[in-house]
Parts: structure tokens; sequence; C-alpha cells
């Protein structure tokens, strides 16, 4: 998963554009196409405000082209992150909009969870009372250890003791992430 500059600058544009229309309002058309965005990629938006996070939602698989993808989870970031009710972005606020894209690879089952690589792979715990994932650049901004990064998973994402993800009966998975970053930029 390697993205140019252009495409890079695309996705950005897409985000924004879908951000601007869900917080604003009015009608999205999502264009037909963007050269080198078709693949059915699964993808996270995340929005932060001054460094604070304000909407990130996603999928790990997508029958739609990501160019499509894109656009409905800027939308969902910005208005379904149960996080946030109450307290949506804002018209004002979309100029201090940071927007962080992750292109998802597919999921691979995990059967060495230690063995993880801090930074560069996702996780993904699924139960049978919940699932909760972490994006790889989670690690990096936490500074967790991988005991940290699958046990506040547990916790904080699948509802589940911290070290459910030692115990057996539950799923583990990994994931690589490209990651997008830009500015809200409308």
């Amino acid at each position: 998963m390697s993205y140019s500059l252009e495409q890079k600058k695309s996705m950005i544009t897409i985000v924004s554009s879908a951000l601007r229309v869900a917080v604003v309002g009015g009608e999205y058309s999502i264009p037909r196409t963007y050269i080198g965005l078709d693949s059915k990629s699964g993808c996270f938006v995340t929005l932060k405000t001054h460094g604070q996070l304000r909407g990130c939602i996603g999928c790990f698989v997508s029958e739609e082209p990501l160019y499509k993808t894109l656009a409905v989870y800027a939308r969902a970031s910005a208005l379904e992150d149960p996080r946030f009710s109450g307290r949506r972005i804002s018209e004002e606020e979309l100029a201090e909009v940071d927007i962080d894209i992750s292109v998802l690879s597919p999921l691979i089952k995990c059967d060495n969870p230690e063995g993880i690589i801090l930074g560069e792979d996702g996780i993904y715990i699924v139960s049978q009372y919940g699932s909760g994932c972490f994006l790889p650049q989670v690690a990096t901004e936490t500074g967790w250890s991988v005991d940290e990064f699958w046990g506040n998973c547990c916790v904080q994402k699948a509802g589940l003791a911290y070290d459910a993800w030692k115990n057996g009966g539950i799923e583990l998975y990994t994931f690589k992430a490209d990651v997008i970053e830009g500015k809200y930029s409308l």
C-alpha cells in the first residue's frame, strides 16, 4: 500500500469535502472516480483539533471503492462517534481539524500476540461479548508496551478483562495501515 502525493492530496480533499457537508449541511456528491483510489480497502478516518481526538470511525472491509469509503467514514467520524455525542465538530472548528486517514491491510490472525511490532501493527480483538481495535499509531502516541497495547484494547475497546488476550477464547488479529495526514483543506 503506497500512495503518490497526488493520491494523498485527493484523499484529504475527499475527507474535507465530506466533512464540510456533514458539519455545515448541503449535499455531497461523490465523484465518479479517483485514479488509484478504487481498491476495496477498509479505512479509518480520525479527526482531531488541537491534538485532541474529535472522532474516529472506520471499517476493516469495504465493498465500495476507497474514495467512496473515505467519504462515508469522514461523515461518520464527524457525526456518529458516540464518544462525542452532544459536542460534535462545529463549523467554527473546521479550519482547525487535522485529518488522519488509515488505509488498512487485510486482517491477519495473530498467533503470537507478544511478537507484534508496536507502531507498525494495529490490533483487533473479537470475543462473544464484544470487539475492539487500536490503529498502529495508538501504540506510538501512548508509548504503551505490547502488554499495555493488548490489555488496554481489551478493557477500553472490547469490554473485556485486561489480560483476556492472554487467556484464550477470543480471536486476535493484526493489520497494517498506510497513514495519510493532512489538514482540513476547504
